[in-house]
């Protein structure tokens, strides 16, 4: 246990935090335009990072469900390995996308404005969901459990958003790839 006093140790994170939370979004955009030449192209990826995300929202209720019925070391655990899946899916994406050419949706009508805002909706709670998810897990490993439940209750149902949003884009556009 730590037994200074948390805030402070919350502070020693801030700049740690600022700075992923502008520098992964950048990264990512950026990558958009650069594509890696003369590699295969890594289609394969989508199903797999779209099932990751579908991992992660089933590890974000149960870690929900775990932290309700006390059990925090079931919880901790659970969130930290949220994290590293929301971190893999990242790498794939990326890699997808500098290995690939976007895949246009194909739908016409109304199902076609239902999918972008969808996407667009997971898009931008993506690049807000940065910050908020790596507060929380710092008010938690700093054992700053009082600021961590209320950030928490935000950051839950933006994270768990994005997660269920990103698996219904892949399942949207799966006939289009």
């Amino acid at each position: 246990m730590n037994n200074q006093d948390p805030v402070l140790d919350d502070k020693k994170y801030n700049k740690l935090i600022v700075a992923l939370s502008i520098i992964i979004p950048i990264v990512v955009f950026a990558l958009f335009s650069v594509k890696i030449p003369n590699v295969e192209p890594l289609s394969f990826l989508p199903p797999i990072y779209a099932t990751i995300n579908g991992l992660t929202s089933v590890i974000l209720v149960i870690a929900f469900i775990a932290i309700k019925k006390k059990n925090r070391v079931l919880h901790e655990n659970l969130m930290t390995t949220a994290i590293w899946c929301s971190a893999l899916f990242l790498l794939m994406y990326i890699a997808y996308h500098i290995t690939s050419d976007s895949t246009k949706f194909g739908g016409e009508g109304a199902i076609k404005y239902v999918y972008y805002f969808i996407l667009l909706t997971h898009i931008l709670l993506s690049i807000v969901v940065i910050p908020f998810v790596l507060i929380t897990y710092v008010r938690a490993i700093t054992n700053n459990f009082e600021k961590h439940k209320k950030i928490a209750r935000i950051t839950f149902p933006l994270w768990l958003y994005v997660a269920v949003s990103g698996v219904i884009v892949y399942i949207m556009i799966s006939p289009y790839y």
